[in-house]
């Protein structure tokens, strides 16, 4: 009879040899398991083995690589438009930006798994993913050369970028000398342009496409403002005057900067009446004007300082977009052609030392300063008013133009001081007309300055000279 004990320990040893049995098995077959895979991926990514969340696994590199290629093409057709004041100023292509993911290299990377040196990590990764115990994942970067970006901010900073411009008012013998009313500058928000363009192109690694981004400026205040540079009460732009002169013969052209410049820095203090004769001063050759077209007796005829009117209506039209009292004015005989290049009949003033004036009041709480500025290659002349605004309400109609009547037939006069078969035009046909506006301002206070124009047109004939000299 066999003891007890020694039947437990048979049947220790029965089971141990069975245990010992059966992993010999898992292990044989575990080793040809594994063996024939390591067979059949040879060249092949290990299972288990993700990309982008995209399984890479029993896949070729090659084929690894397919399967990005539609993302890389997209990725290469992504663009940034960049805007600039909501207005496109430059298009940024991937190609341009030299941007690129680093799939490939990834790729190189997951096909490591299963085959590094360090032996204990190559048989846990081969181990993990045969037997789908773990996974392998990947994450794809994009990159891009920064060097573009870099230069091209560089250039729109230089392109965009200004200073800011403090005011300057200088006063001299009851004149301002020098004058600039101070500027805001800016300047391109390079850092979060950068910032910006980094999020798009990251964004890109997703989803590829066409993106939008702004170059957007902070605003640089100067240190000294024009209220602070002066003690006139003289802090902003009230108003300005255009008029347009193109078209005019040089003298007359002359004649117009000489008598803008008299205007120019002239300051006028409050509930003072200015006077345009007055600033002005005598116009003649003795002062520096040349003859040129003037309105005289009831004709056009060569006179000194032709042009000076184109001045004076300019100013009229600051005045009246300044909202300030037109004590005097006087409309021209006939429609003069300048004064419409860029206006409605009725917006001219003329003026004829010494009975015809153009006078206007200042009745803001401080003085006015007056300022011109004249572009020769455009034809254009500016009056510019800068004082303090006091929150009046100017009301200027549309003028209305009636009584049209068209100019006499033309006029041709015999000039024995002339070779025959010459003919000189020395007076202009103009159509004649009645024009009317009306003007209105309304202080915060409710007082009330009210006026309305009225300009009568004669038709006008033109004139020939003939010669009859042999």
């Amino acid at each position: 009879m066999i003891p007890n004990r020694l039947n437990k320990n048979l049947v220790f040893f029965q089971i141990l040899l069975g245990i010992l049995a059966l992993l010999l098995v898992s292990g044989v077959f575990t080793a040809s398991y594994i063996t024939k895979e390591e067979q059949k991926l040879q060249i092949r990514i290990y299972p288990n083995v993700y990309i982008d969340n995209v399984h890479v696994g029993r896949k070729t590199k090659s084929e690894a690589i397919k399967m990005f290629l539609e993302r890389e093409k997209k990725l290469q057709s992504s663009s940034i438009t960049v805007l600039y004041k909501d207005q496109a100023v430059a298009t940024l292509s991937a190609k341009a930006l030299g941007v690129k993911s680093n799939v490939v290299d990834m790729i190189d990377r997951a096909y490591l798994i299963g085959r590094v040196s360090y032996l204990p990590s190559r048989a846990y990764q081969k181990f993990s993913t045969l037997f789908n115990t773990d996974k392998f994942s990947f994450t794809t970067t994009i990159s891009y050369d920064k060097r573009v970006i870099n230069e091209f901010v560089t250039d729109k900073e230089q392109r965009y970028n200004k200073p800011a411009k403090n005011a300057l008012f200088q006063f001299e013998n009851n004149r301002v000398v020098s004058f600039r009313q101070e500027e805001k500058g800016a300047k391109i928000k390079s850092d979060k342009f950068h910032a910006d363009i980094e999020k798009i192109v990251e964004s890109w690694k997703k989803k590829p496409s066409v993106k939008a981004v702004g170059l957007e400026e902070e605003i640089i205040l100067p240190e000294i403002t024009l209220a602070k540079s002066n003690q006139f009460g003289i802090e902003e732009l009230i108003a300005e005057g255009r008029s347009n002169f193109a078209g005019s013969i040089p003298e007359r052209i002359h004649n117009i900067i000489l008598a803008s410049s008299k205007f120019n820095g002239v300051l006028v203090p409050p509930k003072s009446i200015f006077s345009f004769n007055e600033t002005v001063g005598d116009i003649s050759s003795s002062t520096g004007f040349k003859p040129a077209y003037i309105i005289k007796s009831g004709k056009t005829v060569l006179g000194d300082g032709g042009g000076v009117c184109q001045v004076s209506t300019t100013l009229f039209r600051a005045a009246l977009n300044s909202g300030l009292p037109i004590v005097e004015r006087v409309a021209h005989a006939y429609r003069v052609g300048y004064y419409e290049n860029d206006s409605k009949p009725g917006f001219d003033a003329t003026v004829y030392a010494p009975p015809v004036d153009l006078k206007i009041k200042n009745d803001t709480p401080g003085h006015i300063l007056i300022q011109t500025e004249y572009n020769t290659a455009t034809g254009d002349l500016a009056f510019r008013i800068f004082g303090k605004k006091d929150g009046r309400d100017i009301e200027i109609s549309i003028p209305t133009l009636y009584d049209v009547q068209p100019p006499p037939d033309p006029l041709y006069q015999d000039d024995p001081t002339l070779k025959k078969g010459t003919t000189k035009q020395v007076d202009f046909a103009a159509w004649g007309g009645k024009s009317n506006f009306n003007y209105k301002v309304t202080k915060p206070d409710g007082t009330i300055f009210e006026k309305n124009f009225f300009s009568s047109y004669r038709p006008w004939q033109a004139v020939f000279l003939v010669g009859q000299s042999d």
